[in-house]
């Protein structure tokens, strides 16, 4: 490189809004660490096809621990974007709206949102707590039924109803950030 060539600009995270507030920078933080499940499961899928096709030796637990991973994942990755207001939105008529009526939007569509995740935050308890507890009430998570076993299904189902519950007050705590006049 020469002198004359332009450095490309360094990309600064933007992290959580200021409307999340500390849900939202705590949600932010723990980003990373479901981001290296991805890269866990990467690797395990490797060791998996490696062992299958190159030994015959496949593993009991890849294909189960790589989709455990990528489910809680993909259900943090909903709170996530949530915190960062970078979930997909159309924006045909949310751009052309002045920094008033968005806010006014905003708030409206995070009460919204709450109302919604409050809702499938009961019902996923309503799966989560059958997952985890016999009809006679022991406890006990629902598990795979193969060879390895493990209990992931419950797991998963229990993580859905946490990820429900904060994201309704994650939507909760936006609608107040707004309702507050911060910036959209």
């Amino acid at each position: 490189m020469d002198d004359t060539t332009p450095e490309t600009p360094a990309h600064d995270d933007p992290g959580a809004i200021p409307e999340a507030g500390a849900l939202g920078r705590a949600v932010n933080a723990l980003g990373g660490v479901f981001a290296l499940a991805i890269l866990a499961s990467a690797v395990i899928l490797i060791i998996e096809v490696a062992l299958r096709y190159g030994f015959n030796r496949p593993t009991i637990w890849g294909h189960e621990s790589v989709i455990f991973l990528t489910a809680v994942t993909f259900l943090f990755g909903g709170l996530y974007v949530a915190s960062r207001d970078r979930h997909i939105r159309v924006v045909l008529i949310y751009d052309a709206l002045s920094p008033g009526a968005r806010r006014a939007l905003n708030i409206v569509l995070s009460i919204v949102n709450a109302v919604a995740c409050a809702i499938f935050a009961l019902a996923s308890w309503q799966v989560a707590e059958s997952a985890m507890f016999t009809p006679s009430g022991s406890f006990r998570f629902d598990t795979t039924g193969s060879a390895w076993n493990p209990p992931t299904p419950g797991l998963v189902k229990l993580f859905l109803f946490i990820i429900m519950v904060l994201l309704t007050l994650q939507f909760a705590r936006l609608a107040w950030g707004y309702a507050r006049g911060r910036n959209t």
